[in-house]
């Protein structure tokens, strides 16, 4: 079984003992989580079964593994011949969720 669920504005494929990493959640590692936003629910072999937007009574659980952050991007921007230069950098933050469990309403 899998199901489509989404979370920090990004959609997840995802299916039992899969680890994702999500935009960053407020829970601490070794706490339960719940995703709601489930847009599809699927098995091998039959029709998925589509919400509209969500699916009614859908639900994936899982449980944070881990928290952290991404590898630095540097932003560089250029001016050519106008002395214009701006570095900057950044590091986004993930969760990390092993998924532990999917049901349909």
């Amino acid at each position: 079984m899998y199901a489509v669920i989404e979370t920090g504005g990004k959609q997840y494929r995802v299916s039992e003992g899969d680890v994702i990493r999500v935009e960053k959640l407020a829970a601490e590692a070794g706490t339960a989580v719940e995703f709601d936003r489930v847009l599809l629910l699927g098995s091998d072999g039959s029709a998925p079964l589509m919400g509209t937007p969500f699916v009614q009574g859908g639900k994936v659980t899982g449980t944070v593994k881990a928290l952290g952050r991404h590898d630095k991007i540097f932003i560089f921007k250029l001016r050519r011949r106008k002395n214009y230069r701006r570095r900057a950098g950044h590091r986004q933050a993930y969760t990390e969720v092993q998924i532990t469990g999917i049901q349909s309403g």
